[in-house]
């Protein structure tokens, strides 16, 4: 089942892909709304969605293409509540991330033998995967933004005036809401651009964190309860309309030297991350980037990310901000 959210510029909608239709869901006008009603009610997500579903359809393809009022929103998002979301992700899980990383990091040095990003990879695939009743290792683990920071399908990511560079990083993103007992319960997955500064982290990779401090996007539809054992896709980049880069790309358990669960536990274990009715989106890790192929971004080029049944495609276009020439400065309070 797949969901997407949709706005007019003066009301919003939540509704089900029906290909090539969407069905409007009655008394909902966001996805949040609709798992905050599931949990309350103690339902099933999918069952209240099939009793919240209409026969009000509206075109996919003309909202997909530009041709209708109706926009598409963030498949899951805090209308009017940002600090309400907590966006994250972790590093270093697929074998694809390991050797960008690895070629990002390592020093011009015979001595080198092994980067600390390629240490904590090799960490991940010999403790990763946990039986079930056992605590494996911790992944890498960054902080993005609250939900100010995402864009919808079709928006711009942009790449700020103190950035040294902008990077797509296509990835899925696992979407969870804290029930009122403090228990996390991830309402569904989406396609996701999680856009990072490659160059400045590639100065230092203690830089990691300030690197991840950027825009993204997801969508434009959320799964529910998708196959997440091993997912396939595409990722493109375009420059004045033509092709400039692409890539398959793989992700999925199968793919990934963490299970899920593992990265579940290490992202909730915080009681800070479990408190009642918080959303967190967590970006998975990503297969492969442009960057680690020497292509550099620029303003007007279109990202596009897609997954096998995560439903239509994601599109964003880079923007560049003014440089910013004048520090940030804190004033006193007397």
């Amino acid at each position: 089942m797949r969901l997407v959210q949709i706005h007019d510029g003066t009301q919003r909608r939540v509704a089900v892909v029906n290909e090539p239709n969407l069905l409007i869901l009655r008394e909902v006008d966001s996805v949040i709304a609709l798992a905050d009603r599931a949990l309350s009610a103690g339902r099933g997500l999918s069952e209240l969605i099939g009793e919240l579903t209409t026969e009000d359809a509206l075109s996919y393809d003309a909202i997909y293409e530009g041709r209708s009022d109706w926009k598409l929103l963030p498949p899951i998002d805090g209308p009017g509540e940002p600090r309400r979301v907590h966006v994250s992700g972790t590093g270093l899980t697929h074998l694809g991330s390991a050797r960008e990383r690895q070629a990002m990091h390592v020093v011009a040095s015979a001595q080198e033998q092994m980067t600390d990003s390629m240490r904590m990879f090799e960490w991940g695939r010999e403790q990763g995967r946990p039986r079930e009743a056992e605590i494996g290792i911790a992944p890498e683990w960054f902080h993005k933004g609250d939900g100010s920071i995402l864009q919808a399908p079709f928006g711009s990511l942009a790449i700020p005036g103190y950035a040294e560079d902008g990077g797509e990083e296509a990835e899925v993103a696992a979407i969870y809401l804290v029930a009122d007992d403090g228990v996390p319960w991830r309402i569904g997955m989406a396609a996701g651009n999680e856009f990072s500064d490659h160059a400045f982290e590639r100065r230092n990779y203690l830089n990691l964190a300030g690197s991840k401090l950027r825009m993204c996007s997801l969508g434009p539809e959320l799964i529910v309860a998708p196959d997440f054992e091993d997912v396939s896709g595409s990722v493109r980049v375009l420059r004045g309309g033509q092709l400039l880069w692409q890539k398959l790309i793989h992700t999925g358990q199968r793919n990934m030297c963490h299970s899920l669960a593992n990265l579940e536990h290490h992202h909730f274990k915080f009681a800070a991350h479990r408190q009642p009715d918080r959303l967190h989106i967590h970006f998975i890790g990503a297969d492969c980037l442009s960057f680690g192929e020497d292509i550099r971004l620029q303003s007007g080029d279109v990202m596009e990310v897609e997954f096998q049944n995560f439903g239509r495609t994601l599109c964003n276009v880079v923007t560049q901000e003014d440089p910013l020439k004048t520090p940030v400065r804190v004033r006193t309070m007397e």
